[in-house]
């Protein structure tokens, strides 16, 4: 299993409460078939540039421990979900 580092920008107009319901799903999916190391909250912070109409979102980084395989389907679930206005995901070196 590779090690990854994932974040998520999410909508500034999403409550507290569905922001904890999405990265909820987003750990559940990772735990699945890999291993969820940490969660940071890093809060609301102001975007270099508008994305999706918005001037700001909420950044929440995810370190993990996955297959590959599941790379492509944790990634499909960002894109639709609406709720999510940016997301990457990176594999980091050992």
């Amino acid at each position: 299993m590779n090690k990854y580092e994932s974040v998520i920008i999410i909508s500034p107009v999403v409550e507290e409460e569905g922001i904890k319901n999405l990265i909820t799903k987003f750990s559940d999916l990772i735990n699945a078939e890999g291993k969820v190391e940490s969660v940071e909250e890093m809060g609301k912070r102001k975007l270099a540039y508008e994305v999706k109409k918005n001037k700001e979102g909420y950044y929440v980084l995810i370190n993990f421990e996955a297959k590959p395989e599941l790379i492509a389907e944790l990634e499909r679930n960002y894109r639709i979900t609406d709720e999510v206005i940016k997301f990457i995901v990176v594999r980091k070196e050992d």
